[in-house]
């Protein structure tokens, strides 16, 4: 399995979301979704229009964990989500595919969407599906410094994992050994 990894530079963030905002609303949305709550892709892709149309919070049961993971739906998100839901149906899929069928769109989609943003913004690094997971990770660690939170909001068993999921350690290494000279 390929190691993606989060998006650091909120600039790029901006450049994707102006990116996805010319090709449609649901790809901004998935985008915006994903950085912004840390749900597995799995997760994301799973939910439909009752799930989250005009609620403050929604709480799902996690396909890998099974354990239930409530979240809350704040500022621009509510909004997006507010604006993108009129008119469609409760049952519809959030990320409906555009194939005509009440089917979300499939993981394959999710990267191909995904990665094609990256690009376009000029990031090199490897990424997937999971990027937006790790981006929500990352940047929620540099915001507040608390693993412990960010371990909860995982479902990781130790904070060790957290930050070697999110890039922390690598990072903190490599930028320990910039200045270091004997």
């Amino acid at each position: 399995m390929k190691h993606v990894q989060p998006i650091r530079e909120k600039n790029k963030i901006e450049e994707i979301k102006s990116y996805l905002r010319c090709n449609g609303t649901r790809d901004l949305l998935l985008f915006t979704m994903g950085i912004n709550i840390g749900l597995r892709i799995s997760d994301l892709l799973k939910l439909k229009v009752i799930d989250v149309k005009g609620k403050s919070h929604v709480e799902i049961k996690e396909q890998k964990t099974g354990k239930i993971k409530r979240f809350p739906l704040l500022g621009n998100l509510q909004s997006m989500i507010d604006d993108y839901t009129k008119g469609k149906s409760d049952n519809e899929y959030l990320f409906k595919s555009r194939n005509g069928k009440n089917r979300p769109i499939t993981r394959v989609m999710a990267y191909m969407i995904i990665n094609e943003a990256c690009k376009k913004a000029g990031i090199n690094d490897s990424v997937g599906t999971h990027t937006l997971r790790k981006t929500f990770g990352y940047h929620h660690y540099q915001t507040f410094h608390d693993v412990a939170i960010l371990q909860y909001l995982l479902n990781h068993s130790s904070p060790s994992i957290t930050l070697r999921y999110i890039g922390i350690t690598q990072d903190n290494v490599e930028s320990t050994l910039q200045n270091f000279e004997l």
